[in-house]
């Protein structure tokens, strides 16, 4: 594999970009609007974080500080949040806030940080005591969100609350666990309504009906990261959590396709207009390579199945088009509801009719994310 290819493509990334048009950013830029303050640039920007921890080139941090740093005013107000929305997703940046308030003691960072955890103090809540996903989602808990939220919630928390919340963060991971795992394949659903009234939602169990590949990477990563971001390593909490995220990794692999990606409705391979998507098979690439790098996982064939799915990606969806680099195979979206979008069912049907781009940052985040990992195994 020619990894000047995908330095070149990065490097593309952040100098084809402005300040307020990321080239990553698809959904703005079909909307023909600027880049506020959203998970999809959060992504990016974690990305290109882990890569100057590895790396050590300044790049890839003097791009994320001042990409953050002209979003937020010296009295730590973020331009373009708005906290009434009560959106778990706009949670997510505020990790890449720790990283650079780390690297920068930019005390503007301090004080955005804080007003990110003011949200998480009052979020509304489930009658099980897990988040919300948005106000616009009332009662409702998507695999999305514990990767939004959780794993910020933990660091802020270990960082400046000395892990009072500690019983908090497992329990609603504990919850996902208990309500929207399916015991016959191991996976997850993808969304669950407490009150049991969306229409996608099963009037018994309040699930929706399919297992969506990059809710189930969100999820992955929610489980990685607050394991590593957690204070009380070995404690039996902490260990149940991390058979969860070994759990989901050995269930993942029964469905990995020859090529080495996953579908986009994982459990339904070559069904329908069903497709090996990037995005997903990205983040379990990442998690598979570092969770074995780090320990928690045991097995050498999982490190060689992420090695697998990433190179699966770079064969089938890295590509040049008219001398341009591009990465394919990406879902743009995907959702449940609200009730003015019928369409949103959580059907096969509807997860097979999003929008499929190049180089969302959705995508490309997490692309980057497994190929620091691939770097660091020297490959």
């Amino acid at each position: 594999m020619d990894t000047n290819v995908i330095d070149q493509y990065i490097n593309e990334l952040m100098t084809k970009s402005t300040m307020d048009i990321p080239i990553w950013n698809i959904e703005k830029a079909r909307s023909g609007s600027k880049s506020g303050w959203d998970y999809i640039d959060g992504c990016m920007i974690m990305a290109l974080l882990e890569m100057y921890e590895t790396s050590g080139n300044r790049k890839f941090f003097e791009f994320a500080d001042k990409y953050e740093d002209y979003r937020i005013s010296e009295d730590g107000k973020i331009d373009g949040y708005n906290k009434n929305e009560w959106n778990i997703d706009n949670i997510n940046g505020g990790k890449n806030l720790i990283t650079l308030w780390r690297l920068t003691k930019k005390e503007k960072y301090r004080l955005a940080l804080a007003k990110l955890y003011e949200q998480l103090e009052n979020q509304p809540r489930t009658t099980e005591g897990n988040f919300w996903h948005k106000a616009i989602y009332p009662n409702q808990v998507w695999l999305d969100g514990l990767y939004m939220g959780q794993p910020f919630y933990m660091e802020y928390d270990e960082l400046f609350n000395g892990g009072k919340n500690r019983d908090d963060i497992y329990r609603q991971f504990f919850n996902v666990e208990k309500i929207m795992r399916d015991k016959e394949t191991g996976l997850y659903f993808h969304g669950y309504d407490s009150a049991k009234k969306m229409f996608w939602a099963d009037k018994q169990t309040g699930l929706s009906k399919n297992f969506w590949l990059r809710s189930l990477g969100w999820f992955s990563m929610a489980m990685l990261d607050t394991l590593v971001k957690a204070g009380d390593k070995g404690s039996e909490n902490w260990n149940h959590l991390k058979n969860m995220f070994v759990d989901l990794q050995k269930s993942m692999l029964k469905f990995q396709d020859e090529s080495g990606m996953w579908f986009q409705v994982p459990n339904r391979a070559n069904e329908g207009k069903n497709y090996l998507e990037t995005s997903g098979t990205a983040i379990f690439a990442y998690s598979l390579m570092k969770g074995f790098r780090l320990q928690l996982l045991d097995a050498p064939e999982m490190q060689g199945a992420g090695v697998k799915a990433f190179k699966g990606i770079c064969k089938k969806y890295l590509n040049t088009d008219s001398g341009t680099l591009h990465l394919g195979g990406i879902c743009l979206v995907a959702g449940l509801g609200p009730e003015k979008s019928p369409r949103r069912d959580g059907s096969f049907e509807y997860y097979m009719s999003e929008p499929i781009v190049n180089d969302d940052a959705k995508g490309v985040g997490p692309f980057i994310l497994a190929y620091n990992e691939f770097n660091l195994i020297g490959n």
